[in-house]
């Protein structure tokens, strides 16, 4: 499995002004481990250009491309990856259609989804939300490192936080039992996109050591 410690979520709402290769670029060179390309608000063709470029700026980096939702836009491009929401297709379908190379993540919104997702076959969980955050605002209430922790002792694959994580306690997240952090604002709105990458994958690391 692919280092999903500090997984990048892109929004170019958030970004600046600034494209979302030129985040992406400053933070991989930061530390990022994993990329997810997620675009709401575009069309097909639009998603499928802007994942081609992402994908051709990761190429050689190690660092995987994961799409959000589009497994249509996932297979066009030769993503790594495709995550998949609560209301998005079920994983058994996807993996009819993406085959048994292609990484797939689930939202994970309770204990409940967690073990579920799991028993489907999925390759990570996300657990959504960790903590209150304005990036998304139709998530579901809050699990708290404790919600952490009890999705930590069900099952066995990777757990990637998100949802208002930043400098101040993704350490926590991952003393609770989470594999890595995704981030959105954190490091998109971030003055310096890469110095933001570099300080929260050093507390990763100091988390892990310490734990």
């Amino acid at each position: 499995m692919s280092d999903l410690s500090l997984y990048l979520v892109t929004d170019r709402g958030l970004s600046r002004g600034r494209s979302t290769v030129d985040i992406v670029r400053a933070a991989v060179a930061g530390g990022v481990t994993c990329v997810q390309l997620r675009e709401k608000n575009c069309g097909t063709r639009e998603f499928v250009d802007e994942a081609r470029a992402v994908r051709a700026l990761l190429a050689g980096t190690g660092v995987p491309l994961i799409v959000n939702d589009r497994i249509d836009v996932a297979l066009a491009v030769g993503a790594d990856g495709v995550h998949l929401g609560q209301t998005d297709m079920r994983i058994t379908d996807a993996r009819r259609l993406t085959g048994p190379g292609m990484i797939i993540g689930i939202s994970a919104e309770c204990l409940e989804d967690a073990v579920r997702a799991q028993a489907e076959g999925a390759d990570y969980i996300g657990v959504s939300p960790v903590f209150s955050t304005p990036t998304k605002t139709d998530t579901a209430t809050p699990l708290g490192l404790a919600g952490i922790a009890g999705i930590r002792a069900a099952v066995s694959l990777p757990l990637v936080g998100i949802g208002g994580i930043g400098p101040a306690n993704a350490a926590a997240v991952i003393r609770a039992g989470c594999d890595g952090i995704a981030v959105v604002s954190a490091i998109v709105s971030a003055a310096d996109p890469r110095k933001a990458a570099a300080e929260l994958k050093t507390t990763i690391l100091r988390a892990r050591e310490a734990s």
